[in-house]
């Protein structure tokens, strides 16, 4: 089949290219410049650039329509939010004969608004951490008194990704210690980022939890823990492993997707609780994920399973995985190195039970553990990790010496 993959910077996009080319699909990877790291692969059939789909999206949109018919396009995976929003919100232009295995507009929409995903987790009894949602600054003495939330908080905007006047901003989670640095931040928003929610802070690992659905049924599955994260307060995993999935989080996760009608694929996010082992809703990510390699390497090759959905052939059951496979992202390790060596331990905002910067920083230098698979080096694919090792050492190296 011919498949055209969204955003070939993305770790994603190189291991959709990696998964779908290696089967001989025909692979084109779209980014905002020909050369990126999925077009990098030798699985790429062919790279091409488009408008910045955040900066000018009718342009991006016209784009895709057009390079749909030119290469005959069969399936059009889009791979990070802006370009799911985007071609969901437009997917009544795209021609017939291109399948965008995706959830409809309103489930997507709905699954990137975190406080709806609590208010949907609370209805069918899923414990979801104390929060408060607030709408503008004025909210918040009042509003953290009558939630009961000490410090530290976290502050997380109800969208990853809002519109302002000056183009899309990219929001976080954030964290404040005391009342005074939480006003600080809250100042520091922009209008259209609001609404906010604090948030009880959960100290623990996170943990996540992938399915693909076919209109509303789940077909494939898939958990894995974080055992590294950048920043280290929570973020990004950089070394991660496969595991069963608890049956709670599944009961849980499947009961969220089947109520958005769910359709494609997703990530379910939560944090184990240190203390009690409780499972807390974080949010739900309505796309590929980064760390989708390690779901291909324990056994859930989750972009053919789209494909086969494409197809009409659907599978009955959810694959059985390897459990104890471990992929690491090098150079992101090498950016949490960084972050040990020039950070302070306050601003790095790490938890209590943290082992400590200095024991964080031996297992960073750790060269390979037993099951453990490096995320872009692949020797039978190096032009992704020449692409990124050239990108990571000029960009965080070369830089600094100037």
């Amino acid at each position: 089949m011919k498949v055209f993959v969204t955003d070939g910077y993305a770790r994603a996009a190189l291991a959709v290219t990696r998964s779908l080319g290696a089967k001989g699909h025909q692979v084109f990877v779209g980014s905002e410049s020909e050369r990126s790291l999925a077009s990098s692969s030798k699985y790429c059939h062919l790279g091409v650039s488009y408008p910045n789909p955040a900066e000018e999206p009718e342009a991006f949109v016209e784009f895709l329509i057009d390079r749909v018919e030119q290469f005959g396009i069969e399936v059009l995976m889009p791979v990070t939010d802006v370009c799911l929003l985007l071609v969901s919100k437009h997917r009544a232009r795209f021609p017939s004969s291109c399948s965008l295995p995706i959830a409809d507009d309103a489930a997507i929409n709905a699954a990137a608004d975190k406080n709806h995903i609590l208010e949907l987790a609370k209805s069918i009894g899923m414990p979801v951490p104390q929060s408060l949602v607030i709408n503008a600054i004025d909210d918040v003495e009042q509003g953290v008194r009558a939630a009961g939330l000490g410090y530290p908080v976290v502050l997380k905007p109800v969208r990853s990704r809002v519109k302002s006047a000056s183009g899309w901003i990219s929001t976080a989670v954030d964290y404040a210690a005391d009342r005074d640095e939480l006003l600080e931040k809250l100042q520091a928003y922009v209008p259209e980022v609001y609404p906010v929610i604090l948030q009880q802070r959960i100290s623990g690992v996170g943990s996540g939890a992938f399915y693909c659905f076919n209109k509303g049924r789940c077909i494939a599955k898939f958990a894995h823990s974080r055992l590294r994260e950048k920043p280290p307060s929570g973020g990004v995993s950089v070394l991660r492993e496969s595991r069963l999935i608890d049956p709670k989080v599944d009961e849980y996760s499947q009961k969220l997707l089947t109520a958005l009608g769910w359709h494609g694929v997703a990530m379910v996010e939560f944090k184990i609780d240190e203390a009690t082992g409780d499972a807390y809703i974080m949010e739900i990510n309505g796309r590929y994920w980064g760390s989708l390699q390690l779901a291909i390497d324990a056994g859930v090759d989750f972009p053919e399973i789209l494909l086969s959905m494409v197809s009409a052939d659907d599978l009955k059951d959810p694959p059985e995985y390897k459990t104890g496979v471990k992929t690491r992202w090098f150079w992101g390790d090498m950016d949490l190195l960084l972050m040990y060596l020039l950070k302070k331990r306050e601003a790095l905002k790490l938890p209590e039970q943290h082992p400590g910067r200095f024991r964080a920083i031996l297992s960073i230098l750790l060269p390979w553990s037993r099951g453990q698979r490096f995320e872009i080096l692949r020797f039978k694919d190096m032009g992704p990790w020449f692409y990124e090792s050239r990108k990571w050492i000029n960009t965080n190296l070369l830089n600094r010496l100037d």
